[in-house]
């Protein structure tokens, strides 16, 4: 089955989500122990997004984060560039929410139209993170937020051995048994282990030109959540 390489070419990164859409937001419960739930509501409490507001969920899947965003009273825009997921989120429209088709790289957006960006388990996966960082503050309206919640490392490095223990064989092990495509866990797997640690990323965060970067860790470390505004 189809799985991407660490250099994260966009069609390999595309067809191996396109293969796991039917089942993408049941293995991610499964794998995470439920947590998964947890962090989109963090997440969701980090975007705050009001009635009024226009939101942009980058490689925003099925639209699960998305909704939260238009039940919270605000428009939404999940785009991704997979249209397997894209297809599987549109089968259950909601109000406020578009789905649209977009790579990272060159947003399908005019410049300064959103109030918060956000991408959830997705910057890991462009070719060029610093781009992607910069296309999202162009189309961020000055004053605006970024929110970014990604895989990260535990700052204890014993513990931090154990959890790359369990992603080189206890979650491509299972994800073989739920899925027909294990080969992507274990591209999962080595996205992680080969992704900046925290107080990396907030560099190159700082770096597209966002300002007041910050993060904090959830569950330990297994996930960071970065916060950062547009410069007004």
């Amino acid at each position: 089955m189809t799985r991407a390489q660490l250099d994260k070419r966009p069609a390999d990164v595309s067809v191996m989500f396109d293969n796991v859409a039917d089942r993408y937001d049941l293995l991610n419960d499964a794998l995470s122990l439920g947590m998964d739930r947890r962090w989109r509501r963090v997440v969701a409490r980090a975007v705050g997004a009001r009635s009024g507001q226009l939101v942009l969920d980058l490689a925003a899947g099925t639209g699960t984060s998305a909704r939260a965003f238009t039940a919270a009273g605000a428009r939404c825009v999940a785009c991704d560039f997979s249209l397997g997921m894209l297809a599987v989120g549109a089968r259950k429209p909601a109000t406020g929410l578009r789905f649209v088709a977009g790579d990272a790289l060159a947003l399908p957006f005019g410049d300064e139209i959103f109030d918060v960006v956000t991408i959830s388990f997705g910057l890991r996966n462009v070719a060029d993170t610093g781009q992607a960082l910069a296309e999202l503050l162009r189309v961020t309206r000055r004053g605006g937020r970024l929110v970014v919640c990604e895989f990260s490392h535990l700052p204890v490095r014993k513990l931090n051995a154990l959890y790359e223990r369990y992603l080189s064989t206890a979650l491509p092990a299972v994800a073989r048994r739920l899925s027909g495509n294990a080969a992507a866990y274990d591209y999962l797997a080595e996205s992680i282990k080969a992704w900046p640690a925290q107080h990396e990323l907030a560099g190159k965060i700082a770096g597209a030109g966002w300002s007041g970067v910050s993060w904090r860790n959830l569950t330990l470390g297994v996930v960071a959540l970065h916060e950062a505004r547009r410069p007004r």
